[in-house]
């Protein structure tokens, strides 16, 4: 079916809806954590890290650690992520551009004294869960030791 709008338009409608973040991932990870039994966290905490300003999904602020899951489509997972077929060209350049935003925002969180941990929407299926929360719980542990709060 065609569309009703014009490229202009639909470039309009769709600019207008705002995005939430993953929540169905994020509120697995949520799960997953008190499930393991990890604390300390806080959802959408906004952090400044230079000229940077970003909302990492769970922030241990304490430990200075950021945590940001990363769904397989929208941030190009190497082994999961699906291309569209329709406009291409469109796609391929959006998720580009999320990759190289998801870099400087690391980047900028590293130089500001952070640890950041990306996580894959991937690594939360029930297989590969534990290995994740595992990663998760070794990089909070390593930042209390780093800052001396043994």
């Amino acid at each position: 079916m065609a569309d009703v709008f014009t490229k202009a338009k639909r470039s309009e409608v769709m600019s207008l809806i705002r995005s939430t973040g993953n929540k169905a991932t994020e509120l697995k990870l949520m799960a997953l954590m008190r499930e393991r039994g990890i604390k300390g966290w806080r959802r959408h905490l906004q952090l400044r890290a230079g000229q940077v300003t970003v909302r990492p999904d769970f922030v241990f602020r304490a430990q200075r650690v950021a945590v940001f899951v990363d769904g397989c489509f929208w941030h190009g997972c190497p082994r999961h992520a699906t291309r569209p077929r329709q406009n291409r060209k469109f796609w391929d350049a959006k998720i580009a551009r999320n990759q190289v935003r998801d870099r400087k925002v690391s980047r900028a969180l590293r130089a500001a004294g952070w640890s950041v941990l990306r996580i894959w929407e991937c690594a939360l299926t029930k297989k590969r869960s534990p290995a994740t929360l595992a990663r998760l719980a070794r990089a909070v542990e390593a930042q209390m030791f780093a800052d001396g709060d043994s």
